[in-house]
């Protein structure tokens, strides 16, 4: 894992890691070294998008030599995507945190826009900023079709009618990259949720929700008009288009039975749709010429699994996974053909590092690693497996800190977000910079988190804060009990409701931790859920109606919020507590933290807050993931010393 292109090494290198001491902060919370790797259609070109550790740019570099043709300087924009179009295109997927107005249904937040690099020319372009009418923020990632030959891209935007002060409809754009043209190709209802282009770049499809009245509903084009081809009500696990199913023209749908996620197929003429293709959770992978079905991704405790539709590929799949044993290996993009393949090899003790394998020369060169870590600076990862408090089956990983004996170590409960998310056993750059500075990383997949059947799911509805809270405890005396860890020496810590976690720790499950940070976390349920009910307008009501299956209340109203509402249980507090929040969050308003705060000051408890200018939910930029480290491991150090 050492070759780098000589452009990267001199733009990249971090210099050497200290010998004996634990590598700098920097190597974690930087911007990794390299962000994604996409490969043009035909497998002549690389499109990496590197960073040194803040900047980013997009290198275009020769397959054949490694040489580089050409490079985009992104700068601090915050890249979201990277694919090609074709071999000639490259497309950056980009946000911005504004607000647009509250007539629309972006509104305030983080706005999706798409720039395209030309090969040939070398020119850049901002997709639709040549429409007028236009609103150049996309609603969903472009999808992309080879039709006659040419690269073309569609996307999911607001179109503005002449007249003054009309309302914006949802549409689908047709842009011609090698003509530069632009034109609408379908309007959406109202509610629209979602398109879908066939092979042939014909909109088949579109599905429409209203949350007020929890219904669904698939219209399938039907000549010049379209018809409506089924209707489900649907509160909380409503359907969805899945995509294009693999002969480029039926349509993939996602379905729900017994809340278990169900993949079916319909044909465009059908009156409904068709028996399961595939059952429980799963990412779809599609051909990037056609964006047909290419097969399924699933997930469990050893990571991912692949299965293709064409067996062919299944077995070129399969020959380039076994040459790395040991380690994980996840597919990031192929050539059209699929005989070239970009992967992320994640070894546990190198950690992660992109890969392209030539499938018909037998040949695999390195590409760089994604973080300038070496051995000595990665932490063993292990599985653990244990029960809670109740006999649910637990599963979780602790990561070990670098050179100490695994025996009485001070801890660190890193609890995910989500909370249907969940940890996995990959590299973690936020568990690993902890673990360097001298603490075990319990990261627990608590009742509630994903990847584990809908069973596992809907045991955390009602539990939060309750019995999701009391699984990462349980997990605590897990380790304790097997030696591992020193129960009078743990802290918690976690973003978004890890961070909720992480109040929780210190106002509702208190007596397991002697310090608490929150970044990003929700301290008063009750607001943030009428806040956003009434941010997303009727798409809010749903919204209040997920988070109360998991909160267990009945509406943004409910008494029961306030019981388990970290801000309204300051009193409770005896512990030292952190709060970082990003200003530029739109998923858990920075207004949380400052409630906690003001709470925490009003019961004359011990906290510190420690804002993170131009920062969104997510840590996308450098500079502020840094700060955030460097901030969590002092406070750690601090109340909760490594020894």
């Amino acid at each position: 894992m050492k070759r780098i292109g000589a452009v990267l090494a001199a733009a990249l290198s971090l210099g050497a890691a200290g010998s004996c001491l634990a590598a700098p902060l920097e190597v974690y919370g930087k911007l990794p070294s390299l962000e994604q790797v996409a490969i043009s259609a035909d497998g002549q070109y690389l499109a990496i998008s590197a960073t040194d550790g803040e900047q980013r740019n997009v290198i275009i570099e020769r397959v054949s030599d490694h040489q580089m043709v050409a490079a985009i300087r992104a700068g601090a924009s915050k890249l979201r995507n990277l694919q090609w179009a074709g071999s000639n295109h490259v497309l950056l997927t980009l946000s911005v945190h504004s607000g647009l107005g509250d007539d629309i249904a972006f509104g305030t937040g983080e706005h999706w826009g798409v720039i395209d690099f030309n090969l040939t020319t070398k020119k850049q372009r901002v997709l639709l900023s040549d429409m007028p009418g236009a609103v150049n923020t996309i609603g969903d990632l472009p999808q992309t079709r080879i039709i006659d030959g040419k690269p073309i891209v569609y996307l999911e935007s607001y179109y503005f009618s002449s007249d003054e002060g009309a309302s914006g409809d949802t549409v689908i754009f047709r842009v011609d990259l090698d003509k530069g043209q632009t034109k609408v190709v379908a309007s959406g209802m109202p509610h629209a949720r979602g398109f879908l282009i066939n092979d042939a770049g014909d909109v088949i499809a579109q599905s429409l929700y209203d949350a007020t009245t929890s219904k669904w509903t698939l219209r399938v084009r039907s000549g010049s008009d379209w018809r409506l081809a089924k209707t489900v009500i649907a509160p909380i696990e409503r359907p969805g288009i899945a995509g294009l199913a693999s002969d480029g023209h039926s349509i993939l749908l996602w379905d729900h039975k017994d809340g278990e996620p169900i993949l079916r197929e319909m044909a465009v003429d059908a009156q409904d749709w068709g028996a399961p293709i595939h059952d429980g959770d799963a990412a779809l992978l599609t051909d990037p010429t056609t964006g047909a079905l290419a097969g399924f991704v699933t997930e469990d405790e050893d990571g991912d699994h692949y299965e293709f539709v064409d067996a062919k590929r299944g077995l070129y799949w399969r020959a380039a996974a076994a040459a790395y044993p040991g380690q994980q290996v996840t597919l990031q993009d192929a050539s059209a053909d699929g005989r070239k393949l970009v992967i992320l090899v994640d070894s546990p003790t190198e950690g992660p590092a992109f890969a392209l394998v030539d499938l018909e020369a037998k040949h695999a060169s390195w590409i760089g690693p994604q973080y300038g870590v070496h051995p000595q600076d990665i932490g063993e990862k292990r599985a653990i497996a244990f029960k809670a408090a109740d006999g649910l089956d637990l599963t979780g990983y602790v990561t070990l800190p670098p050179g100490r004996p695994a025996k009485a170590l001070p801890l660190v409960v890193l609890a995910h977000g989500g909370p249907e998310a969940r940890d996995d056993p990959g590299f973690d750059w936020w568990a690993q910079a902890i673990a360097s500075r001298g603490y075990a990383v319990l990261q627990v997949n608590y009742r509630g988190s994903d990847g584990f059947g809908w069973k596992f799911v809907s045991a955390g509805f009602g539990q939060w804060g309750r019995k999701m809270q009391t699984d990462l405890s349980d997990g605590v005396r897990y380790l304790a009990g097997q030696g591992l860890v020193d129960p009078k020496r743990v802290c918690i810590a976690g973003g978004s409701y890890g961070g909720y976690a992480a109040l929780a720790g210190a106002t509702l499950d208190t007596g397991v931790y002697r310090c608490a940070a929150s970044i990003a976390g929700p301290s008063d349920l009750s607001r943030m859920v009428g806040d956003q009910k009434y941010e997303q307008g009727a798409q809010g009501v749903g919204v209040e109606r997920y988070w109360s299956c998991f909160m267990g209340a009945k509406d943004a109203k409910d008494p029961v919020l306030h019981d388990i509402s970290p801000a309204m249980l300051a009193d409770r507090v005896s512990i030292p507590i952190l709060l970082i929040h990003g200003k530029d969050d739109t998923v858990v308003p920075f207004e949380q933290s400052t409630i906690m705060a003001d709470a925490l000051k009003t019961a004359h408890k011990p906290y510190q807050f420690v804002t993170l200018k131009h920062e969104d939910h997510w840590l996308s930029r450098g500079e502020t993931r840094l700060e955030m480290l460097q901030a969590l491991t002092a406070f750690l150090e601090k109340n909760n010393p490594p020894g």
